[in-house]
This record gives structure tokens, sequence and C-alpha cells, in this order.
């Protein structure tokens, strides 16, 4: 059976907001994308049944926005806008119907209930301050990442300041600060994912290219170093910025997009939650921001920002690593994709 894909894109060229493209396991191929919904902007995105939100950018203000999904195309139903920039990641939790948006540029992380018609109502708001990092991209905190963590809090990465804040989460969707971790200086924290027991979670160094293992105590909601780990070969000396990350579904396998060096990382996961790096594979494409696993996770699919196009694979379940199966599919300037 096809599945369909959402994707999020700039729209600083040819792009109009979101598009979508379908996977035919049958000819494993993908097909050609088309224009889901005109959007500015809608760089991160999230799909929740009939329902998606996206970052939104319109008249000078950035926020987000809310869609009714119908067929193949997406309907806005609401916007939260603000001045300024917009955000660079969204959220969701089903069981409360809170998003959660964390805003790069300002420093603010922001809680919105959702109502049935998809109406946005603050609910919270958070503006980190503190210490940033040595790197030039730190001059300023820079929350990237705000999203559940397995039992129910908010876990928030700030690439400006190496840091992972958890807070404790309420059902009216307020925010209490719980917990602080601190990655060394320049790591760079920009996305993390948990293993399935909720045990460990492993957190993405953009600035660094690197992967920290950490320990979750569930009962203090506190992080512990476990292992640091290079996503790019310890000779690589251009630039990469290590972007987005991914676990399967079994806990086995942890894989990250490599911007600069254009590959896919693959990291196998040892009885004691520790990873080994076990394959790297060309996104042939420039800038792989995003990636996204099939619902079966027999395909993973790369988006390449620079070179406006989409990368399929095979995933072997058993072995983890990944096959090229199709090449240059274009889609402009994508930067986010979600199963559909």
């Amino acid at each position: 059976m096809t599945e369909k894909f959402m994707i999020g894109t700039y729209t600083s060229h040819t792009s109009q907001g979101i598009y979508g493209v379908t996977l035919d396991p049958a000819t494993q191929q993908l097909s050609a994308s088309w224009l889901v919904a005109e959007s500015g902007k809608p760089s991160y995105l999230q799909v929740a049944n009939d329902r998606a939100f996206a970052v939104y950018q319109a008249d000078g203000q950035g926020g987000i926005a809310s869609y009714a999904l119908t067929n193949d195309h997406a309907t806005r139903l609401a916007q939260a806008l603000a001045a300024g920039s917009p955000p660079a990641y969204v959220g969701f939790d089903a069981t409360r119907q809170l998003l959660f948006v964390a805003n790069y540029h300002t420093g603010l992380i922001s809680v919105y209930h959702v109502a049935a018609d998809g109406q946005l109502t603050l609910a919270d708001q958070v503006q980190h301050e503190g210490a940033t990092g040595p790197a030039p991209e730190q001059d300023a905190p820079h929350p990237h990442y705000a999203d559940l963590t397995p039992d129910g809090r908010l876990v928030v990465c700030d690439l400006g300041m190496d840091l992972v804040v958890v807070y404790d989460l309420s059902a009216e969707g307020k925010l209490t600060a719980k917990s602080r971790y601190q990655s060394e200086a320049g790591f760079g924290s920009r996305h993390l994912v948990f293993a399935p027991n909720g045990k460990f979670a492993y957190l993405l160094g953009e600035l660094s290219s690197q992967l920290e293992v950490l320990q979750y105590d569930a009962a203090t909601g506190a992080f512990a170093h476990v292992q640091t780990i290079k996503t790019i070969p310890a000779d690589w000396t251009a630039h990469n910025g290590a972007a987005a990350i991914h676990i399967s579904q079994d806990g086995q396998f942890i894989y990250t997009s490599n911007r600069g060096e254009n590959t896919i990382a693959v990291f196998a996961v040892q009885a004691d939650g520790t990873v080994n790096h076990i394959q790297s594979i060309t996104t042939a494409g420039d800038f792989p921001r995003d990636f996204e696993l099939s619902q079966d996770e027999s395909y993973l699919i790369a988006a390449n920002q620079n070179t406006n196009n989409l990368t399929l694979y095979a995933r072997d379940a058993a072995s983890g690593q990944l096959t090229l199966l199709q090449q240059d599919v274009a889609c402009p300037e994508p930067v986010c994709i979600k199963c559909w």
C-alpha cells in the first residue's frame, strides 16, 4: 500500500509552501511532489491524524499555523503570529492537545492549547537566558527543539547554550523547570530522541557533529552522560553541521544527517545503551536538513535543502543499514519531512 509524506520547506526561492510525496513499495519509488498548501516558510511541521501544525510566516511576523487535512491537500484553520522571525521547531502532545514551539531567534519556548476547531491559544512561555557557548552561532540562547519525554515532560534543546532543559508540564500547558543538562562547550544541542524503554536519550550536537548518549532518570527528570561519538570521520576537516536524528522502533539503530559531508550516519545500539557507528551513506544531494523513516521502517527518505531533491533508501531491519534506491526526486527547498 502506498504511503504519503508531508514536506516542509523554506520559501526563499521557488517553493510555495508545504508539499507532499507518495512512496509506492511495489515499485520502490517516490512520486513527483505536489503542493499541499500555500504557506510562508513552513520549515518544520507535525502531522496528527487529520490535522497538521507548521511554522508559519506572514506580513513580517512569525509563528505557527494549524491545518485541516483532506485527501492530498491542507486548509489553514488558524495561526498564532508575533513580530520577529518564525520558530525552528513544532512539537505536539495529542493527549493534552498542546503544541510546543521553540524559537531559535528569540529564545522563547511557547506552549499553545489546540481547540477542536484548530484555534490556538497561548498557555505559557519561557524565555531562555544565560551563558552561551564559544562558537559564532552561539551569540545568544537558541532553542532548537521542544517535545515530550516518554513520561510526559517537556524537553528543550538549546543550541546556543549547549543545554538541555526538562520542564514539568501541567494539563493546562504550564511549564516548571525540572532539570538541566550541560554538554561540553561548543556542542550545539539541536535535537534528541529517546530509546523505547525511556531509559536512554540520544542527543545530537549540530556544531560539534557529535552524538551524546544520555541516561534518563524519570524520577528526577535528569540526564547523565554515558558516551560521546562523532557523526563524521575523525579526519573530516570541511564544514559540517549535524541536523536530524531518528531511532528505529525497536531501539536498535540511530540515524543522523550530516550537512557538509552530506550523509546519513547509522549507529547500532548496544545492550548498555552505547552506540557503534556502522555506516555512512551519501544523500545524493547537498545539505540534508531532515529525513524520515516510513511507517514500517522499510524505507528512509532524505531531504536535501540546497539541491532541491529527495533521496529514497531501502532499510534492512536486521542490520539497520541503508541501500540507495532513488535520487533526484524534485522538491523545492525541502527542510522537514513527516509521515502523513
